[in-house]
């Protein structure tokens, strides 16, 4: 019989991303689905590049005109060099032209780092998925103006295969997890409805909330048929190991009273016998027994008010069995 906790969980996507452009400019495309799946990579949104290209194209015309400059300053620093030699010009008049010379190399490289930037503008025109993913809604339209780093993401995309469930589980419980976790991995059940996925228990908090009580861990869930969603509650089953050999009944069939839990159990002679018996925990609607009872006997699910020691009884219904 497994040992496990309840709780409360809420699924988190692994990764989120919010999409925003790098440069200001017209969205010219959309070439995605609202709600569909990307791929990391994939081509997302088209801003118009024609302003982005005609900045590449000028500032590769300064840096020919530049250049240009550059090789006139070196062929008339080596002339003024050999002049100086020569003893024909000053040397402050040979420093000028040097410094010209170094000034206009200065100017060139300043021109490419200026061709880089209007290439990376270009490059940013084209906004690609930085994740896999499911897209959310759209937050700009064709033909809306996007302004670079915008507060308002063009959409965002969150990984949701594999997923996160985040849950709390009380303080006491550590001790436990940590024991059975060095044994093998932890088993989480999370329940959507009727839909239930199994995942492992991947994080374990380094601190107990102290205003809570609780730790904090979170379980890796593949979620290949998406049936879990970002932001959604779910149950949480935290299995922690399972118990060989565990006497179970129906958790209806324990009754209390003033002496103690029991349960009526039926003998062959089809009357009841009235035992005391210890429950050492119910999950779901099934009790796991302490002592009291033996596997095999037969326990009774309805009717307790009307019965008494020694009474007999009839089957109505499949009767319960300790398992």
């Amino acid at each position: 019989m497994p040992l496990v906790v309840p709780t409360v969980g809420t699924v988190e996507a692994i990764a989120s991303a919010q999409i925003r452009a790098q440069v200001t400019g017209q969205l010219t495309a959309v070439h995605f689905s609202e709600g569909k799946d990307v791929k990391q990579g994939q081509l997302l949104f088209s801003l118009d590049p024609r302003t982005f290209k005609a900045a590449l194209a000028q500032a590769e015309a300064v840096l020919a005109r530049d250049t240009a400059s550059l090789k006139n300053a070196q062929a008339q620093q080596s002339r003024t060099d050999t002049l100086l030699e020569r003893g024909i010009i000053s040397r402050d008049q040979a420093d000028t032209q040097r410094a010209s010379s170094a000034a206009l190399g200065a100017t060139v490289e300043a021109d490419k780092a200026a061709i880089e930037t209007a290439r990376l503008n270009v490059q940013y025109a084209e906004i690609t998925a930085p994740i896999s993913g499911r897209t959310g809604a759209l937050g700009n339209h064709v033909g809306d103006m996007v302004r670079a780093n915008d507060t308002l993401p063009l959409v965002v995309v969150n990984q949701v295969a594999p997923i996160y469930v985040s849950f709390s589980v009380p303080g006491r419980f550590l001790p436990d997890i940590r024991k059975f976790q060095a044994l093998r991995p932890l088993m989480v059940s999370a329940t959507v409805g009727p839909l239930t996925e199994r995942g492992t228990v991947t994080f374990i908090d380094n601190a107990i909330d102290t205003t809570t009580g609780t730790i904090r861990l979170r379980a890796t869930f593949a979620n290949a048929a998406a049936q879990l969603w970002p932001g959604s509650f779910v149950q949480v089953a935290l299995e922690l190991t399972t118990q060989a050999d565990a006497i179970v009944v129906p958790a209806v069939a324990v009754q209390a009273s003033q002496d103690g839990q029991y349960v009526f159990i039926v003998k062959a002679d089809r009357t009841v016998e009235m035992r005391t018996v210890h429950v050492a925990r119910q999950q779901s609607d099934l009790a796991v027994m302490a002592d009291g009872i033996a596997a095999g006997e037969e326990v009774v699910t309805d009717g307790h008010l009307r019965l008494t020691p020694g009474a007999r009884v009839a089957d109505k219904a499949p009767a319960g069995r300790a398992k």
